[in-house]
Parts: C-alpha cells; structure tokens; sequence
C-alpha cells in the first residue's frame, strides 16, 4: 500500500504531533520493567545469568563467552580479501577525521601569578557494544573501536551477539580486531550492557558504555547510566532514524534510496521526507515500490515503510524548522544549495549535503561516525566522537604574588555566601612569612 502524503499547512497541531511520533517509542513502560528485571538477574547470578539469557534471547548454548585466538584467526581468514581491503579503508578514514578531533591542552595565566590548565585523560575502561540483532554491524565496531583506541583507553572491551552457531560474526571480530579491541564478548542485548556497568566474573567492569542498539539496549544504558554503581554512557542511540529534506530538484530516486537504507535497519526503524514539491512526494512513493522490491530485507524493510512519512511543506524554511523540532538522527538535505541551509540546521546527529552525499557513506566510511543520537536527544546530545572517551581535569597553580592578587576577590565572594573557612584558606597562607 502507497504511503499517504500529508500536506503539513492543512494539520493541526495534534496531528502534527502524531504525525512525526517515534514508533520506537511505543511500549516504553514494558520494556523498562523488563530490563530492570534482566539487569537485576545479571547483578544477581553473573554468568549464570549471561549463560540463561543466551539460551532465551540468542537460542545458543554457550561454554565460553569470549571470542578465542582461534575464532579471530578462523574470521581473518574466512574474510574475502575484497572484504578486509573494505573494512581497512573504513577504519583509515575514521581514524583520519578522528585523530583531528584530539583536544588541544589549554595552558593560560588569567592574571598575573595565576596559571590555569585543561589536560585531557583517557577514561580507564570501555566496553563497547556493536549490535547484531537481523544483521552484523561490523561498521559499528570501527565507529566505536577508533576512537577508543585514538583516546588511549587502556581497556578496551567489546560485547556483540552470538549467532546461532555460537560464534560472533566473522566481520564484526576483524572489524573490530583490525580496529584495536583485543577482548570481544559474545553477548548481546541488554545482559551485554549489565555485564559491562556490572562486571561478572568473565566480564570486566567498565565505566563507561558506548554504542548503539534496540530500545532494550538503549533503555538498559540510561538505566545503568542513573545507577552509581552502574557505568556512565555515550548518549541515548537507539533505533535509526533518517529525515529527508528536499525541494522540485531533487531525483526521486535518491530520494528513496536514502529512506529506504535505514528502513532496511530494522521494524522499529522512522524514515521522513519533507518536501516542497508534491510531484516529487508522489514520485518516491512510487519509487519506492520500485526499489523495495529488489531488496533481500524487504519483509523488515516493509514494516519499517509502515510508519514512514511523506509530507509536502510551503517551504524549506518550514522544513528545516521541523527538522530542528524533531531532531533527526540522520539529516539529509538534497536541494539546491544544500549548504545554504547548514547554517540554519540546529539540531541533527549528522548532516548529508546535496545529491552526491548518500546516508551509506556516513555509515560506513567517509570518516565521520555512525554513532549518533536517536529520539530527539540530538537537541543535547552530539555524536559519538574521541572526546566520549576522555576525562578533562582543570588544574590551577599560583604564586605567592598571583594569591595576593586575588585574595580581596575570595574573601569577599566567601563573605557573602557566608564559607568563613573559605576566606581563612586564603588568609592563613597570606599571614604566613616565607
């Protein structure tokens, strides 16, 4: 069945609201008591509970949770040539735009005998989740790998789901082997997540959790993230999202390629275009019957297609004010001048300027990462980068000349919030003769 045009100036409010409403979001409240109870049997039971949620979620019985020496070398070498050559360009090309995100240590004297710095740390520990859920994402475990490793994070872990056959997929292990990450773990879902905020006895505990997943995945991470004895985490990145703006210059048949690339990820899946023309609305509806029918993942593709939206807009202005309003994971703009709008775009995890710029190439290996804000959380949220793995310290140093100098500042800003040992800090130390 076609998908219905909507014509944005003719709905009122309410139904705009529906209208652009994240199917993912559905069923919240049952998915956050189900991941509380998961998260509370792996606290409880470790590998019992990583063994028992394998056999009930992955259907596979397994005797180790960690990918061997010889599963590594048995992926290597199963891995076409054609295959690895693509993963090693994938992986040169985040590294490259990675390595010029490393921060910049901040070195000033903000008077006279007052020195003040900025140094960045590598976060002790990682752990890292690339999800497989109706297909491998060995993309994800470069997007998360490289960073890592540029930051320096002395360990480094990565958790994916088994396959029926009890192994992790082949291009997932040389994926992220090829990217720095000596410990891989078979475990998905939102276990993986308990077992990396938690530690069990094969598990490490880490203390901060990257990457992207389903709504269980994403729900265990905020869960674990509120918890002080769970893990910090990246940001929110759950199902994935992509907005389409385009006006009468676009091809409809780009156009339909970019919905249906992330339609394909999964059901749960939300593909957008706002357009300014109604032919062109009318075209990719047709287009994509035409395309959805040569794909391999049409049945999931399909379903995704269910809760896609095409709406015709009176301008791009108004386009790109919804975009801000929704915050899209993925933003594509295809029209004329696309750069244009850039300055007016606020809110969005990645941004694909003008024709030539298909979504694929952000998830796999123009160099920006794939990690990115779902839900709207890219009103707050930026995308995963080198600075997710760092820890920023501030440190002050002052002379005997460079206190006195502040010294009428801090006794009189501690007098007025009434800290009397604040101001008696500074005193004490200028009341003392060298």
């Amino acid at each position: 069945m076609p998908i219905e045009i909507r014509q944005w100036s003719s709905l009122a409010d309410a139904a705009r609201t529906t209208l652009l409403a994240r199917p993912a979001l559905a069923g919240g409240q049952r998915i956050r008591s189900d991941v509380r109870a998961i998260l509370a049997e792996v606290r409880r039971n470790g590998d019992g509970a990583l063994r028992e949620f394998g056999r009930k979620f992955d259907k596979v019985e397994l005797r180790g949770f960690e990918v061997s020496r010889a599963e590594k070398q048995a992926a290597q070498t199963c891995m076409p040539d054609v295959a690895v050559a693509a993963i090693d360009t994938a992986i040169a090309n985040v590294t490259r735009f990675h390595e010029a995100q490393r921060p910049l240590p901040i070195d000033i004297d903000t008077m006279p005998g007052v020195r003040c710095e900025r140094v960045s740390r590598p976060i002790d520990s990682v752990g890292l989740y690339v999800p497989a859920g109706t297909a491998p994402l060995p993309s994800a475990a470069i997007m998360l790998a490289v960073p890592a490793r540029i930051a320096g994070c002395p360990t480094r872990v990565l958790c994916t789901p088994p396959r029926p056959d009890g192994f992790a997929d082949p291009a997932v292990v040389v994926a992220a082997t090829r990217a720095g990450i000596e410990r891989i773990f078979k475990i998905g879902g939102a276990h993986a997540i308990a077992a990396m905020a938690y530690g069990t006895k094969t598990v490490p505990k880490v203390s901060k959790i990257c990457g992207p997943g389903n709504a269980w995945v994403t729900c265990a991470k905020s869960l674990v993230a509120s918890d002080p004895a769970g893990a910090a985490i990246d940001m929110p990145a759950g199902p994935s999202e992509v907005m389409v703006i385009a006006d009468a210059s676009a091809k409809a048949a780009f156009v339909a390629a970019d919905l249906l690339s992330q339609a394909e990820h999964g059901a749960d899946s939300q593909v957008l275009l706002l357009t300014t023309c109604e032919s062109l609305a009318k075209a990719v509806q047709s287009e994509l019957d035409v395309q959805l029918a040569s794909l391999a993942r049409r049945d999931i593709t399909a379903r995704a297609l269910e809760h896609a939206r095409l709406v015709v807009v009176d301008s791009l202005e108004t386009a790109v004010a919804i975009s801000n309003d929704y915050a899209p994971e993925h933003l594509v703009l295809q029209c004329r001048n696309a750069r244009d709008l850039l300055p007016h775009v606020r809110n969005a995890g990645s941004v694909f300027l003008g024709e030539w710029t298909p979504e694929a190439v952000g998830d796999y290996c123009s160099g920006t990462n794939h990690v990115l804000p779902t839900y709207g959380y890219a009103r707050n949220y930026g995308g995963l980068g080198v600075d997710h793995f760092l820890r920023h310290m501030t440190v002050q140093e002052l002379s005997r000349e460079g206190l006195a100098r502040l010294a009428p500042t801090v006794v009189t800003l501690a007098g007025l919030e009434g800290l009397d040992a604040h101001a008696a800090a500074v005193r004490v130390r200028l009341e003392h003769t060298p």
